[in-house]
């Protein structure tokens, strides 16, 4: 069954973007995450482990909603859905990249920093979109002000948030989930720390308001 990316956002609060330098890391990592009740799982495509991370992960816990962050390209988009891919996420947008996507039937959350490339996105059928980087492209309120023009547009804020700050952009009506890279601090994933990352992930749910 296809996935709709905006049904992403009725599991939690945030998404957690994760970068995984070890497959024998993946599986435990994504125990422990769902542990802690996170359930969507963004794995970058960022190391060379990545497709085997989201394979072994998809092929382990079928529960857990695996996707692909840093797709690039086509060849990325059907890499990510042969490793077991739900979804894909991408730091910008580009025709060629939600094409392939459309194509092969996987799901993409697009990242866009201005007016430009949201419109772009929305003339694509686009209109759930990941605003990255969030806090250097303007935070809080740029978001805001993308609301005037785009009042049927909804956002992933992703890129330097943190629990301090996610509840600021999750309390703004066009937000629906946040991306944190802080659910898995690269420090825990070493040291195989995994009760850190249940915690962590346990946290998020008290992030909205």
């Amino acid at each position: 069954m296809t996935l709709d990316t905006l049904s992403l956002a009725g599991h939690g609060p945030v998404i957690p973007v994760i970068v995984l330098q070890r497959v024998q890391d993946a599986v435990p990592l994504a125990e422990a995450l769902l542990a802690g009740g996170v359930k969507v799982l963004e794995v970058t495509m960022r190391t060379p482990v990545a497709l085997q991370c989201i394979e072994a992960i998809a092929k382990a816990l079928p529960e857990a909603l695996v996707g692909a962050g840093t797709i690039r390209s086509a060849a990325d988009a059907q890499a990510a859905l042969d490793a077991g891919s739900r979804f894909a996420v991408s730091p910008g947008y580009t025709a060629e990249v939600g094409a392939a996507c459309r194509r092969i039937g996987l799901p993409l959350l697009p990242g866009v920093a201005t007016a430009s490339e949201v419109m772009a996105a929305n003339a694509d059928g686009l209109n759930f979109l990941k605003f990255f980087p969030a806090v250097q492209a303007g935070g809080v309120a740029m978001l805001k002000a993308l609301g005037g023009p785009f009042p049927d547009v909804v956002f992933c804020p992703t890129g330097g948030l943190t629990p301090e700050t996610a509840p600021q952009f999750l309390a703004l009506p066009n937000v629906k989930v946040c991306g944190g890279s802080w659910l898995t601090p690269a420090d825990a994933v070493a040291a195989g720390d995994w009760g850190c990352i249940t915690a962590l992930a346990r946290a998020t749910h008290a992030l909205r308001g």
